[in-house]
């Protein structure tokens, strides 16, 4: 079973806080940031307001975070060894992917310095960040949004516990459809017993 988890939010919300603390707490999880894939910059565009673009897409190789995904997808077991994660023998039929910073992309963990001259968050942060929102709520993305003035440990958990119910829910969903208890005469239109479909083989992950 694959189940990939997007966590994203406003610059210096709290997503790699959070993204490090599950990938200490679940087995076979790897995790993916988007910061590693900004553009040099160089190719960083200005604004008409005259800050670098940092919070917009065209700043990311997105098809180099596609690619890396695919690999992900392709083989998790390699892909995490590549990445040092040691995949726990009694929980290997289940591998998890962590993407953070799909939403919009933290600045603080990139390996050089970005000024943060006044007005940088006002005036551009928070705008792209309500661009993007909108964006993803327009085109019907399901999320889940957490209230950002519960502790770091509650809202752990709260994710923790969501990631595990699904995980359980997908389990139960491959396991096999019951043998039918029907009759053995034909039923009439709409009167056949019911069944549960299993879903088909975890060739596409989950999305949380």
């Amino acid at each position: 079973m694959k189940l990939i988890v997007g966590i994203g939010g406003v610059t210096n919300g709290g997503k790699t806080t959070l993204t490090d603390s599950l990938l200490r707490a679940l087995a076979n999880c790897c995790v993916i940031h988007q910061d590693d894939f900004y553009k040099p910059q160089d190719q960083i565009a200005v604004g008409e307001d005259g800050f670098k673009q940092w919070d917009v897409l065209e700043s990311l190789d997105m098809a180099a975070m596609l690619d890396t995904v695919q690999a992900w997808l392709s083989s998790p077991q390699k892909f995490a060894r590549a990445h040092g994660v040691g995949v726990q023998p009694e929980a290997s039929d289940t591998h998890i992917l962590l993407l953070e910073g799909f939403l919009l992309y933290s600045y603080n963990t990139r390996n050089y310095t970005v000024p943060d001259p006044p007005g940088l968050f006002d005036g551009h942060v928070w705008p792209m960040y309500r661009k993007y929102r909108q964006e993803m709520e327009a085109n019907g993305v399901e999320v889940v949004y957490l209230d950002g003035m519960k502790s770091r440990e509650e809202l752990f958990r709260e994710v923790l516990e969501d990631i595990q119910n699904s995980l359980l829910n997908c389990s139960q969903e491959e396991l096999p459809a019951p043998a039918p208890a029907c009759p053995a005469r034909p039923q009439g239109r709409g009167h056949g017993c019911g069944h549960r479909t299993a879903r088909p083989a975890a060739s596409q992950p989950d999305t949380v």
